[in-house]
């Protein structure tokens, strides 16, 4: 490890600084789009706020730059840099449903290393080091246990059936479909890091993502890896920062996941019309 400070001072840094942001996070919910990144998405005053105020307090104690969701930084794969969603899911927050938080990891050459889940309108706060354990405010938590499909909530992540992008939304809404056959427990909480943090408790059995961005998905996969959990991406391979999805579960449940997803074959063949 390259890390320039022992991980858990640092840790203890990160949280400090999380901890100074609750009351505006909490104070700013309701707050209306101030910048449109595309049609389903957008960013309020208080995300740019509150990403320029850590970005400069995390650099100033700790020396290691910051890359954020929506002013960018270093490259993720060289050295150590800092991972920032501000708000994670700022639809939720802009509507005032408290599925809402920050996200923070510390990468050390791309891989996660520390990571923190805050979710200040419901008061949890999760940590976690590599190779564990995983904490909720401050306590550990028990590692995941073998846990079937069938007795699991799953957390889902967000579709259009008419996207054509790059996880097709009929695919999407085919995952959907075949895990409904085997469990009635999904749950679409609007908020990446909500469903992988609550994966990494034991809340949910798992989790699919299909989004593929690192400051949504590396804290809660590094969480989740930390508790005993299986962490891959939707076609099974081990996830990494430049995964283009992610599939966490307790062990059990990923494996009967994985083997859902994985017999509805290539998500190409959705994009391209060819679904029999």
């Amino acid at each position: 490890m390259s890390l320039p400070e022992d991980p858990k001072r640092l840790l203890s840094i990160a949280s400090e600084l999380l901890d100074g942001i609750h009351d505006r996070f909490v104070a700013g919910v309701g707050a209306p789009s101030a910048v449109q990144k595309g049609p389903d998405d957008f960013a309020t005053a208080v995300d740019l706020e509150l990403e320029r105020r850590l970005t400069s307090e995390l650099l100033d104690r700790t020396g290691i730059p910051v890359h954020g969701e929506e002013f960018g930084g270093p490259d993720l794969h060289e050295g150590a840099v800092w991972v920032l969603d501000p708000i994670d899911g700022t639809f939720n927050y802009s509507a005032g449903l408290p599925s809402a938080g920050t996200l923070l990891s510390l990468l050390d050459n791309g891989v996660p290393v520390l990571a923190l889940t805050w979710l200040p309108l419901v008061r949890q706060r999760f940590t976690a080091v590599v190779g564990g354990p995983l904490c909720l405010d401050g306590e550990e938590l028990p590692r995941l246990e073998h846990r079937a499909l069938s007795d699991s909530m799953i957390g889902f992540g967000a579709f259009n059936t008419a996207s054509r992008g790059r996880i097709p939304g009929s695919y999407r809404v085919r995952i959907l479909e075949e895990l409904s056959r085997v469990s009635s427990r999904l749950r679409m909480h609007g908020a990446t890091g909500v469903d992988l943090a609550y994966t990494a408790s034991g809340v949910l059995g798992g989790c699919v993502v299909f989004g593929h961005r690192a400051w949504d998905n590396a804290a809660g996969a590094l969480m989740v890896q930390a508790a005993g959990g299986v962490v891959t991406d939707l076609a099974g391979d081990p996830w990494t920062i430049d995964s283009g999805s992610v599939l966490a579960a307790s062990p059990g449940a990923h494996e009967e996941l994985s083997k859902v997803i994985s017999s509805l074959g290539d998500p190409a063949d959705f994009l391209e019309g060819r679904v029999r």
